[in-house]
Formats: structure tokens, sequence, C-alpha cells
């Protein structure tokens, strides 16, 4: 059974930084697209940020509001993804989840799309106080 395990959330000041990672275990595959999520109390889960490799290398994608605060990097060939968030703000605040699929994305719209990605974490709570 496939399982994709988060850690590294917490609570930080404005301005702060997390660095979060995702373990995956229990497959045989390789994961050729793996993302962040994040889910805010009454919101819509949103994108924030994914890495999609193909034997030309790795293309990256980013929200526009976490352009230049967050990275992200990872090992396909190890399953692990992180995320280095900077600046956090209070609407950084959220339950960020993990997603990985065995699919190579090339475009945005895909990358971004929550309903490609068929393996998920149970998330980790980052919650940013003003």
């Amino acid at each position: 059974q496939v399982q994709l395990v988060e850690s590294g959330g917490g609570l930080v000041q404005a301005g702060g930084s997390l660095r979060l990672s995702c373990a995956a275990s229990g497959h045989t595959f390789t994961f050729y697209a793996m993302a962040w999520f994040r889910q805010a109390p009454g919101k819509e889960r949103e994108f924030v940020a994914a890495m999609s490799w193909s034997w030309r290398g790795g293309r990256l994608y980013y929200r526009d509001s976490v352009k230049g605060r967050f990275t992200i990097s990872g090992d396909n060939a190890k399953n692990t993804v992180y995320l280095q968030m900077n600046s956090l703000i209070p609407d950084d605040t959220a339950l960020y989840h993990c997603a990985a699929d065995r699919d190579y994305y090339s475009d945005s719209s895909d990358a971004t799309a929550s309903a490609l990605y068929d393996y998920w974490g149970q998330g980790t709570q980052v919650t940013v106080s003003s």
C-alpha cells in the first residue's frame, strides 16, 4: 500500500520559515510528479508547488502568491519532496498535503490540478501567527 507521510509543520510567527518533508513508501514504481497542496478551514484545496521529472530533467511549478518565498525540491529516485517556506504570512496557514503521481506533467495546467494526482498524504498543519 502506497503511503505518503508529511512532516515539518508547526506554529511560526509571520516572517519565519518552515521546511516540510514528504516521503513515499510501499510502492515499486517511480513517481514522476510530486506536489504540495494546502487547504485552509472553510476554503477549497489549492495548489502550492510541484516538481515533475523526465529524462530531460525536472520542471518546477509554483502558485503565484508563493513565488520567491517557497522552494520545492526533491528526488524522485528517493521518492521524497521538500517545501522550504520562507517569509511566511498568516495567509499561508493551512493543512499542507503532499501528492504524487506516476505521470510526467510538462504543462502547468496539469501539474497544478489536484484531480490528476493519485496518491495523497494526510497532511501537516502550518500555522502562521501575526
